[in-house]
């Protein structure tokens, strides 16, 4: 393990941070959904947090940047996110729920990818370790969304908003604790705006844009699919469960994997197996043993990306570049590529149904892999 690595403090930020996750994506939209509002109103409203991903993280990481405190901003602005998100218990009208989610997700925004850098920068060279301490985010993950799932057979819907609040709350403690990592400048910084230029960069961030669009009616639609085809919510939850155990087994796997293939091999692997996940999604749900083999391929389509992606980030913007490097990266491949997904998903899912809402998902992998394997070139 990296020395003087804040391993209990990290892990148990991502803990909590993919427990909020684990409590809005899957949940939040069935809630919106029992307070009146449409499928277009709840695509637009669950489609925000990816919309304000692709602004907010670059003047959230700007300001780490000038300050050289990434953890500080994420401290303030969670503070800011968590008060706002208090406006939900005001009432369930889409204008409100509208603004509300905007602006938390906008202050919110800066989280993960300002400690995505600072784990990276606390583990140097030791990159193959970040899958140990990014596990932990899909051990939070599952426990919520288990637990939410069983506790909602028995509650109304309206416990959703206190339920995510209460893993913010966790969130904002655990970012109280994690140090400031020491930013070591190197040689051959450039400028951002260059780097975003190469072939390889735009690659990457072309096809994880189609990847996170992939997962737009996931994120958005899956649970109110599965309820819909009469699974239970307890049901809907440990399927999304399997699916962040299967994550599991590959970020502990991925120091293995790092040696075995190369982080190209891994990203064209994740979206091969992404389009086969989500047409058996589309045309299979009705089989619940499709919907487990689909959900295994998480491991793949989100796990597997995830860690190569950073991987290939973290190696491509060097020094006091991690922060906005990891910005960039998020903002649009999962900002503008997921609020295309969310947004699509709504539309599509009025219009055309599910089933074909899930093959426009697979499609988006698929053109995600055909960009990888056109231009993207082993990592540096």
């Amino acid at each position: 393990m990296a020395r003087h690595l804040p391993f209990r403090r990290l892990a148990g930020f991502y803990f909590f941070y993919f427990a909020y996750l684990g409590t809005f994506a899957p949940f939040f939209g069935l809630y919106l959904e029992s307070v009146g509002l449409t499928p277009f109103d709840i695509g637009t409203v669950m489609a925000l947090p990816q919309v304000t991903r692709i602004v907010a993280p670059h003047v959230w990481s700007w300001l780490a940047d000038r300050g050289s405190a990434p953890v500080r901003v994420v401290r303030l602005t969670g503070v800011a996110g968590t008060l706002v998100f208090l406006g939900i218990f005001a009432g369930t009208q889409f204008a409100l729920v509208f603004a509300i989610v905007l602006a938390m997700t906008f202050f919110w925004s800066a989280a993960l990818p300002l400690m995505e850098a600072t784990t990276l920068t606390h583990l140097g060279d030791e990159t193959s370790r970040y899958g140990r301490i990014r596990v932990w985010g899909s051990v939070g993950f599952i426990v919520a969304v288990v637990c939410v799932g069983h506790v909602l057979d028995y509650v109304s819907l309206t416990a959703v908003p206190v339920l995510v609040l209460a893993m913010m709350i966790g969130m904002l403690a655990c970012a109280w604790l994690v140090p400031e990592a020491r930013v070591t400048p190197h040689a051959e910084e450039a400028s951002v705006a260059a780097l975003m230029l190469r072939p390889q960069v735009l690659a990457l961030v072309g096809a994880g844009a189609f990847m996170s669009a992939a997962h737009g009616p996931y994120y958005t639609f899956y649970s109110i699919y599965l309820v819909g085809e009469g699974y239970s919510k307890a049901a809907t939850g440990w399927l999304w469960a399997l699916g962040v155990a299967c994550e599991i087994g590959v970020f502990a796997w991925m120091p293995r994997l790092y040696r075995a293939y190369t982080l190209r091999q891994i990203l064209l692997t994740s979206f091969a197996l992404a389009t086969v996940r989500f047409l058996v999604i589309a045309w299979l749900a009705h089989s619940f043993a499709a919907l487990l083999f689909a959900q295994v391929l998480h491991a793949a389509t989100f796990g597997a990306f995830h860690a190569a992606s950073i991987g290939y980030v973290h190696k491509l913007f060097k020094g006091r570049l991690q922060s906005r490097g990891q910005a960039l990266y998020g903002s649009v491949a999962f900002g503008v590529g997921g609020a295309f997904g969310g947004f699509a998903s709504g539309a599509l899912w009025e219009s055309a149904g599910a089933a074909w809402t899930f093959t426009f998902a697979a499609a988006c992998a698929a053109i995600g892999g055909i960009i990888l394997l056109w231009k993207l070139k082993p990592s540096p």
